[in-house]
């Protein structure tokens, strides 16, 4: 579990099915077999080195995120595990990419990204999302792209610095609300089923 608090921005000196990226603060208490979040996807680290570790990369991982289009020299964002007595500064986070979304332009400090049609249910005006692992509250949202705030502080420490129209980034949506639907169709079909039982034929709508 992650929070969207990026620690660092680390650099991929090995791409494809083996990931090897260059780091410094997040190699600290990483050890063989730990999590760690590689531009907001959860990968295990399967070597580590005093400048860097090792990540496995699935074929399902490379085709439904950005990791399968990374290349050497590329900066990523990186995250370790939240512990159980750290703040939680951003949103729980599951490193679990549910998306892609491309960014369509930048206006000063706004970034709009196009809106996934398959998620569309889970956005929020003033909701959060994770865009390639950092924790965002979406400012602007309409039927085809949402947008995003992000100040100086977050543009340094992240690679929304060097971020261009075009860049397909990590989506994953607010966990809380896939919660909430969950329960909501949980209970919606065994409302379902209790009329039919009953001889009803209904039909509810979603």
């Amino acid at each position: 579990m992650f929070t969207g608090i990026i620690e660092e921005k680390g650099c991929v000196k090995k791409a494809g099915k083996e990931l090897f990226v260059s780091a410094r603060k997040v190699l600290d208490g990483l050890e063989i077999g730990g999590s760690i979040a590689v531009n907001g996807c959860c990968l295990t680290a399967t070597s580590v080195k005093k400048d860097g570790f090792f990540a496995q990369t699935s074929p399902e991982t490379r085709a439904l995120t950005n990791l399968g289009s990374l290349k050497t020299g590329n900066l990523v964002n990186l995250e370790r595990p939240l512990k159980l007595t750290d703040y939680l500064s951003g949103h729980i986070v599951l490193g679990h990419i549910d998306g892609l979304a491309e960014l369509l332009e930048i206006k000063g400090w706004l970034f709009s990204f196009s809106l996934p049609l398959s998620l569309k249910r889970y956005f929020v005006k003033k909701g959060s999302i994770a865009i390639d692992g950092v924790s965002l509250t979406i400012c602007e949202l309409s039927e085809s792209r949402f947008s995003v705030s992000i100040i100086p502080h977050s543009l340094k420490e992240t690679t929304f610095e060097t971020m261009k129209p075009g860049h397909k980034a990590n989506i994953e949506a607010d966990y809380l609300a896939k919660i909430v639907e969950k329960i909501l169709l949980s209970r919606e079909i065994g409302i379902e089923n209790i009329l039919k039982r009953e001889g009803f034929s209904v039909q509810l709508n979603s």
